[in-house]
């Protein structure tokens, strides 16, 4: 029997907090009660039970999660580093320790931050004398765990309860089957089975995202912890029929057809003035371009994005924060849950890549009593146009993304071996599954990788026992292996300095490509010219001009690849759907003609196979997105077009395509799909892969690249065939 089961369930919520937490919430914090997620999660979460905590963004997720655990920390005493408090990004760790340390100084508790930004001395300081409440990333939890100066055992031997904030944002992608990795092996360290509570905003699967989190725990049937999925209200989402009528969600959300980022720097310095805007846009090269054109237009402007560097966001961050009439231009590091003071409107150049992108970006307006959520969004051209037409129809039926881990994370279980024999030295080479308690792909299922690592010299083997071998002190020994620790890649830059203060990074493309005249740059928003270029330090130094400055990122103007959904939607908004949304006449009139030139390719009733058009191909319009269309080419290879980049919409098909060529391929399709073919170059892109034997490095890719449902459903629809004779 569970702590939580055997609990007194008559006590009364608000009963089960410390009363000098109940003390500082009337009178510190002035509030007259809590809302409700905040009371629903205070029995669970006294109990140590598991949980997941939904709310749209500035929900009140933070106190939920740390009221009910500071009241378990005093009454069961807890002693040393008992809470992680672990997110995605550092800026976020940094907006949320003032409340953090605020709520357990009440206590007389204390909360410190640990990340890569941290000072080495403060960092000594924390392994002297420990926080209660430590707020961290996992790559920082890895690093403190192979670690010759952390003693890892004694400094988590207190560890007794893990929050992850923004969870959704780690479930995702890779970063998530590190993080549930190393949180096995923190519960290893620490000797006990630890609680674990994931805040999110709205998810489409959040019962499935509660059972990720849970880890190799997370599939025990006969679990009687009490786990549960804590969301008051409607804040969960599910897709619902074409057609529906079901209301929209609240909010004020418009779209506009802009047609140039030189226009839509026009509406925006024209709209809103006297308030404070948040425009977020797809690409740093946008930002730094639409940041540009709103300064010469006299408004207010920062910027905020990856590559410029921590204290030039930070200052952009404080200045817009304390500024009234002003606009902020960001990429997505803004769109979690870091604190830009008081909003009044989010405006969104062309669409985001989901619904649950969209959710959070919404989310940070309305937040002032008597104001609703808005948001208008300012296509550049028709494709954007579409995309978030698209988006909005799915938000409107009440539909959100499921949250799905990628398949297959090979090169992250070589990886967390990798580490697991840094952090403890040697390894028995039968015990070293145990670490992971049987978490999926790092169970059984890795076996092979490891004898792959021992043969390859990644590890050795003597006496029973693994540890590092050669090859990987050769290719991640790097400054005590810290690039073990580092898991994801990111691509080379140049750091880009005026004096000795840092601006950020830029793409070295901008630094190697011919030019007439000076070479300029344009980052944070203003040109810059390059006075002197450190080669062998990759750092260029530089001094403001009055313009002509250019902005590159490796990766910027790639096309995006759509989800099956998202581009099923846009089908649907072409046949005529049309989200309940405030549309301009200038949109209204653009979407009139993209419908039009774009009748020939859908169908109400399936997919379109069209001969001639654009050129001599036969395209098949599947509408099904990038990874089914993939998927489609690699199983449809007698009459697939060899040298296609297959599109979101549509993939190409030979030019001598008969219709008995045709009806064969297809019927052989519908009894076997194959996985796409993968580039060998696109490994470079797979950090650790080459600690993989190529043909499962390949596979991984493979198997992300596809989306076998989609193309299943895709060929069990009618096909109507048009343009020449087929």
């Amino acid at each position: 029997m569970s702590e939580h089961s055997g609990r007194d369930e008559a006590t009364a919520p608000l009963d089960l907090l410390h009363p000098g937490l109940v003390h500082h919430i009337v009178n510190t914090l002035g509030w007259s009660g809590l809302r409700p997620l905040q009371e629903e999660a205070i029995t669970p979460l006294t109990g140590g039970a598991d949980a997941l905590l939904l709310a749209p963004t500035a929900g009140g997720k933070t106190e939920a999660a740390c009221f009910p655990l500071l009241s378990r920390m005093e009454r069961e005493r807890w002693t040393g580093t008992s809470v992680l408090y672990v997110c995605p990004l550092k800026a976020l760790l940094n907006n949320l320790l003032p409340r953090l340390e605020a709520y357990t100084s009440w206590l007389g508790r204390t909360a410190a931050l640990w990340h890569g930004d941290v000072a080495q001395n403060r960092r000594k300081r924390i392994l002297r004398e420990r926080p209660d409440v430590l707020l961290t990333t996992p790559e920082s939890l890895e690093a403190m765990l192979v670690s010759v100066n952390v003693d890892h055992r004694a400094f988590f031997s207190g560890l007794r309860s893990i929050v992850v904030d923004e969870v959704h944002a780690f479930a995702g992608d890779d970063r998530g089957w590190h993080l549930l990795a190393v949180l096995e092996r923190l519960e290893r360290v620490a000797g006990r089975s630890v609680q674990r509570v994931g805040l999110s905003a709205t998810v489409g699967n959040p019962e499935q995202l509660l059972a990720w989190l849970r880890g190799a725990r997370g599939g025990d049937t006969e679990d009687d912890s009490g786990a549960r999925v804590i969301a008051p209200g409607p804040t969960t989402a599910v897709a619902r029929p074409t057609g529906s009528s079901e209301p929209a969600p609240s909010g004020d959300v418009q779209l506009d057809y802009v047609g140039s980022l030189a226009n839509a720097a026009t509406v925006i310095a024209a709209l809103h003035r006297g308030e404070k805007r948040l425009v977020f846009c797809e690409s740093r090269k946008q930002v730094e371009e639409l940041g540009q054109s709103l300064r010469a237009k006299g408004v207010n402007a920062f910027l905020s994005h990856a590559s410029l560097s921590a204290d030039e966001r930070r200052r952009a961050e404080e200045a817009f924060s304390d500024s009234r009439d002003c606009v902020i231009v960001s990429t997505s590091t803004l769109e979690l849950g870091i604190d830009v003071g008081d909003l009044d409107r989010v405006i969104q150049i062309d669409a985001p890549g989901t619904v649950a992108s969209f959710l959070q970006r919404l989310g940070r307006t309305g937040r002032r009593a008597g104001t609703q959520r808005n948001c208008l969004f300012l296509a550049l051209d028709e494709a954007a146009l579409l995309s978030a037409s698209a988006l909005l129809l799915l938000w409107t039926r009440g539909w959100v993304e499921p949250v799905v881990a990628p398949p297959e994370p090979r090169h992250i279980v070589a990886q967390q071996i990798l580490a697991l024999c840094l952090q403890e030295q040697r390894v028995g080479d039968r015990l070293w599954q145990d670490w992971w308690g049987g978490l999926g792909p790092f169970g059984p299922a890795s076996e092979p990788l490891v004898r792959h690592l021992v043969e390859a010299g990644y590890l050795n083997r003597d006496a029973g026992l693994l540890f590092i071998g050669p090859e990987a002190e050769q290719r991640f020994g790097y400054r005590h292996f810290m690039d073990l620790t580092a898991v994801f890649t990111a691509a080379p830059e140049f750091t880009v300095l005026n004096g000795r203060r840092e601006i950020g990074t830029t793409d070295p493309a901008l630094l190697t490509q011919r030019v007439d005249g000076p070479r300029r740059l344009l980052l944070a928003g203003r040109s810059w010219q390059v006075t002197y270029i450190d080669w062998s330090r990759r750092r260029c130094f530089v001094e403001p001009v009055d313009g002509g400055g250019k902005a590159r990122w490796g990766g910027v103007g790639l096309s995006r690849a759509s989800s099956y959904a998202l581009t099923r939607a846009a089908r649907e908004v072409l046949l005529g759907a049309t989200p309940r949304v405030a549309f301009t006449r200038r949109a209204t009139n653009a979407l009139d003609q993209l419908r039009a030139k774009g009748s020939e390719l859908v169908d109400p009733a399936g997919t379109v196979l069209l001969r001639g058009g654009r050129d001599t191909n036969v395209r098949w319009w599947t509408w099904a997105g990038y990874k089914a269309n993939a998927t489609l080419a690699a199983t449809l290879t007698s009459v697939s077009d060899p040298l296609q980049r297959p599109t979101d919409m549509y993939m190409r098909l030979r030019e001598d395509l008969s219709l008995g060529d045709w009806g064969r391929a297809k019927a052989d399709a519908e009894e076997r799909l194959c996985l796409p073919s993968v580039d060998p170059r696109a490994l470079n892109g797979l950090k650790f892969s080459a600690a993989l034997p190529s043909r499962l490095a390949e596979a991984t890719l493979s198997a992300r690249m596809a989306d076998l449902e989609g193309a299943a459903a895709v060929l069990g629809e009618p096909v109507r065939f048009t343009g020449k004779s087929t």
